[in-house]
This record gives structure tokens, sequence and C-alpha cells, in this order.
């Protein structure tokens, strides 16, 4: 317990919608923003997700809720950079950030996309098999975001306001700094701290030598902190809290973690992936559990990842229980100018 020190809280909301009424499930994901920031959150991730009820566009959801808000972080977790234009995809998050006053945390991933059958051929013209979605693509991506000029010195455009030396507009100074790379491998993790990225890990890892998934994930962080000291390491857990839950809700989360249950006890297929257990309870059950994690004394950075199946009000409920009855046991401190939200 003494060794834990937690001084930025996060949260990762899956941003579901009905599928017959978008505007809504939008809504109430901008809210459990605003809700979060209420609380005293540090920062607030969103899921990228294609041809699901959800957020397809994190840069334009984000975008909105740079003006629902006005002190927590905002994040992509994660963008799967192969179906993105690497310029494309920095000009409009170099928007978002402006827009958010420099709050944006971007996280993306490398390698073949999901539903790549279905969606790449919409997205590339001609014969996409051959398509890059290696590594190289996230450092082309964050080449933009550096501010360099295009061409040398003498390369002018014309412009309404005169001459002017091109690069990637708006510059959004110190946005290099916040990209996020979502690492499941011990390859990824050194290539992301080699290259400078920060980590994001959560509660699903590939499984190489053991079958332990915390020292599975611990070697992961230290592979990364080995190739570059000075990133930042965020670790995600699914914490279901049920202190202010009625019966019925409380009944609901215990099943939800029972039905996950068996996949934590063995590496699942060929890739031998790794899952952690939900930590669902009450606080003082949950607290258990945390102290007895061995990766969190190891980061200062926790991020709450709120399931996909439940509903805005539980949502809210779980953010409340965690920032109020959790994160304050494990050492983080609320905002100096926070009051407790309702």
């Amino acid at each position: 317990m003494g060794n834990i020190s937690i001084s930025h809280i996060g949260f990762l909301t899956p941003g579901n919608y009905p599928d017959d009424d978008p505007l809504s499930g939008l809504e109430q994901t901008l809210e459990q923003l605003q809700y979060g920031e209420d609380l005293g959150f540090d920062s607030a991730w969103v899921r990228q997700r294609h041809l699901e009820p959800g957020i397809s566009s994190a840069s334009a959801f984000l975008a909105a809720a740079t003006q629902r808000t006005s002190r927590i972080e905002l994040g992509t977790a994660v963008i799967p950079i192969g179906y993105e234009s690497p310029y494309r995809l920095a000009e409009d998050l170099a928007t978002v950030d402006v827009l958010s006053r420099g709050r944006l945390n971007i996280g993306v991933s490398a390698g073949r996309p999901l539903h790549a059958d279905l969606i790449a051929p919409l997205v590339f013209d001609g014969d996409w098999t051959g398509f890059d979605f290696s590594h190289d693509r996230v450092l082309r991506f964050a080449d933009n975001l550096r501010g360099s000029y295009l061409g040398d010195e003498q390369t002018l455009i014309k412009t309404p306001f005169g001459p002017q030396r091109p690069r990637l507009q708006p510059y959004a100074k110190g946005l290099i700094d916040r990209i996020w790379y979502g690492g499941g491998s011990q390859r990824s993790a050194e290539w992301a701290g080699r290259n400078g990225f920060n980590l994001l890990t959560g509660n699903v890892i590939t499984g190489e030598g053991t079958d332990d998934f915390f020292i599975a994930q611990s070697r992961l962080i230290e592979t990364h902190r080995g190739a570059e000291t000075q990133r930042r390491v965020a670790l995600g857990r699914v914490i279901v809290p049920f202190d202010s839950a009625d019966a019925a809700t409380r009944r609901r989360y215990r099943d939800y973690a029972n039905g996950r249950h068996e996949r934590t006890l063995s590496p699942q297929g060929e890739r031998r992936t790794l899952f952690a257990r939900d930590v669902v309870g009450t606080s003082e059950e949950i607290l258990a559990q945390l102290f007895a994690d061995p990766i969190l004394p190891e980061v200062s950075e926790l991020r709450l990842e709120l399931p996909y199946e439940f509903e805005h009000e539980q949502y809210r409920q779980i953010l409340h229980d965690f920032a109020t009855l959790i994160a304050p046991e494990l050492g983080w401190k609320a905002p100096s100018d926070i009051r407790a939200a309702s």
C-alpha cells in the first residue's frame, strides 16, 4: 500500500449510442466528459471504433468536447493509424489541440486494422493488400506534427496574406510530446520508447515467455522505460465500484465480471493473449485488489476503463465512486478548485 502513488487519474469511455439515435449517445458521452471534469479527473479518453455504434472519428468528437470542457485532458485510445492519412490526421488533431488550448493526448496503434477486408477497399484506391500498416506510418504522422517547414528556405507558397513558408497548419506546440502508443508486445513497447512515445498499457497483453499477466505487463513497462526513460506510462484497468449502486445494478456488475472471468485463466488464441481480471465490488474490496496489484507501484497514472455494456447513469455512478472513494486512497488528490460533483 505504501508504495502506490497515483498522481493522475483518467477514464476511458466507449461512447456507445443506439443505432437509431446516435445523437443521444454522443451527447451523453460529452456529458460524461463534463462530469469527469467536475469530479476532478485529470484526463478523459475515447475509443475510436469503426462499423460499430460508437465514436468513429475521435478528432471530430473531441473537437466538440473542447467546447464543453475547460480543464480535463482529452485523449484518443486508440486511433488505428492504418486507415488514416498521416498528414490529414495530423491536421485534424492539431486543430483539436489548439481548440483545447493544449489538452489533447493522441493514442495510436499500428498493424493491419480491424475489419480491413470490409473497410480498406473503401479507404484506399487500388489494391490495398500491400499497403503500409507498419510502425513507419506512425513515425510519418508524428513528423507532420513537429512543425518543420516543407522544402528549403526559398520554398514559398502564395496565400491571401502574402508569401509564406509552408508547414502543417495549425502548428500545435507541444503536441508531439503527447503521442501515446497502445503497445501490447515487447517489440512495440521497445519501439515506442525508442521513438519517444508515451505508453498506454491496459488489461490486454501478449504473453511472451509467461502465462502470468502481471509478469508480462511488468516486462512490457520495463522494456519501454529501458528504451527511453523520460516518457510517460499510463496503466488501464477495468474497475467497477458499486458502493452507491442499487442491488439490481450490483448483480449486473457481478454478472458482467463473471462472464469474462474464464478468459483470464489461460492464454487465448495463437498470439497467446493474456487478460487481466476485472476489478468489481465495493470500494473496500476493490482497494484490497488494487493494493495487491504488482503493477500499480510502477506507475503514477491510472486509467479507469469503463465497460461497453452499461448505461449512462451507471457510468456516472462508477465515475463518482471511483473518484471519491478509491482514487484518494491510492495517493491521488483532486485539483484544489474542484468541488464534489453529485
